[in-house]
């Protein structure tokens, strides 16, 4: 019999899940603010709910994928309508959402107050990577529950892990994004370097590719930079919002976090100049500015000056 789940938020992120999770024969219930997310959801053989209660009335599973733990928040406490208002007893919330930890761990203890359990749930992987289900969960709460959405959990991504405690898979998420914005920052330098350099670009990056400093990023976002193609695969201002959660995630525990302030000035230069809503990687212009380089506009899928 196929499972049914709950969704709520189904932008890039989301509509990559229903795509794996129907093709893995999953039933999915879901609910967006975009009208036009809701239409996709019905293409794709989904159920389109009317609110985030709705979405999570009859299933033993809800999966939230919103930009933030606040919005995260609003659409699980919401009154009437949030999803805590349809659950019933024992539902797990599986909440992917890049969050504060702190909020995280709010939420949880909230939530087990009402009955309803709840999993942090983070994803590690740009959009493009979650439409061939090239993602990995790592979760934080109640081992028992992370156990018990492994099915769940392998219908839109390719591994899960569990890290501990509430908070955990927030806390992960954010050291992965900050090791993910030090591969991008450096692979920028090292690119803009090569160009002010006279190498060839599309060269420049073949060897980059094959040497000792090779990363994922290289792959999927090197040549993003060269044709300055800023279509979304993530998003600068989302970028932005996770590099402040990682500096103040440091001041917290009095760890360091000097590259990643390096990289939030750039990102916030990116955002002032338009780029908000572009791919993560349009920073790239605001290094070639620095360099004395023309600004490109580059090939996008959101007008520019958007944010």
């Amino acid at each position: 019999m196929a499972q049914r789940v709950g969704l709520v938020g189904m932008g890039l992120m989301g509509q990559a899940f229903i795509k794996n999770m129907r093709e893995r024969q999953f039933i999915v219930q879901g609910f967006d603010v975009d009208p036009a997310r809701m239409d996709q959801l019905a293409e794709a053989g989904g159920h389109p709910a009317d609110t985030p209660a709705e979405a999570a009335k009859g299933v033993d599973r809800v999966i939230v994928s919103v930009p933030t733990s606040d919005i995260a928040r609003a659409v699980i406490f919401e009154d009437g309508s949030g999803l805590a208002a349809g659950a019933e007893q024992n539902l797990i919330v599986m909440d992917t959402t890049t969050a504060r930890p702190e909020d995280s761990e709010r939420t949880a203890a909230e939530l087990k107050e009402m009955g309803i359990r709840y999993l942090d749930s983070a994803v590690s992987g740009t959009s493009t990577m979650a439409q061939a289900g090239d993602l990995v969960v790592i979760a934080g709460g109640e081992k028992e529950d992370f156990e018990a959405c492994r099915e769940a959990f392998a219908g839109f991504s390719r591994a899960a892990y569990f890290m501990g405690p509430s908070g955990s898979g927030a806390r992960t998420k954010l050291i992965i994004n900050l090791i993910l914005a030090g591969n991008r920052l450096a692979m920028a330098e090292g690119m803009l370097l090569g160009e002010k350099a006279g190498l060839d670009s599309d060269n420049l990056l073949s060897v980059l590719q094959d040497g000792a400093c090779s990363s994922k990023t290289m792959v999927d976002k090197g040549p993003k930079m060269i044709n300055a193609d800023y279509s979304q695969q993530g998003k600068v201002a989302i970028s932005l919002k996770d590099s402040r959660l990682m500096m103040d995630m440091g001041q917290k525990l009095g760890a360091p976090t000097m590259m990643i302030q390096v990289y939030a000035q750039i990102m916030q230069a990116a955002l002032e100049k338009g780029y908000g809503q572009k791919d993560t990687v349009a920073f790239y212009e605001i290094m070639r500015g620095m360099a004395g380089l023309e600004e490109r506009k580059g090939i996008d899928d959101v007008p520019f000056g958007k944010d």
